[in-house]
């Protein structure tokens, strides 16, 4: 039996819209994830999570919103398939990717160096 896994998380972050909006793109490529949709009117993207052996792609939602002219609100839904045997090996994937995400978005937004590798993507 498939079912869905599904996560969400939602965070304020105190850089203008066209910076977030720049710095969502170039961390779904640090992590090597493929843009599915993208809206940029909506400023909102799908993004497909790379599978392996034992675990499904995760597709996540990024959705960002002007909060105000300084401020930018992100919210990210993840949905990952899941079956009975996926599911006990898959437990808490679904979350490390929304982590990992906002990891490699923060980093961006800092201007830190994000030579370091970010397996939990994966």
């Amino acid at each position: 039996m498939a079912y869905l896994r599904r996560e969400k998380e939602i965070v304020e972050l105190d850089f203008p819209i066209n910076k977030v909006w720049e710095a969502i793109s170039k961390a779904a490529a640090s992590l090597e994830w493929s843009p599915e949709e993208t809206d940029e009117a909506k400023h909102q993207v799908k993004l497909r999570t790379k599978a392996n052996f034992m675990a499904y792609a995760s597709l996540i939602t990024v959705d960002a919103i002007v909060v105000s002219e300084k401020t930018t609100r992100v919210t990210l839904s993840a949905e990952t398939p899941v079956t009975t045997v996926t599911g006990i090996v898959d437990f808490g994937r679904t979350r490390e990717r929304i982590d990992s995400f906002l990891l490699a978005l923060v980093r961006d937004l800092k201007g830190e160096n994000s030579d370091s590798e970010m397996n939990e993507g994966e």
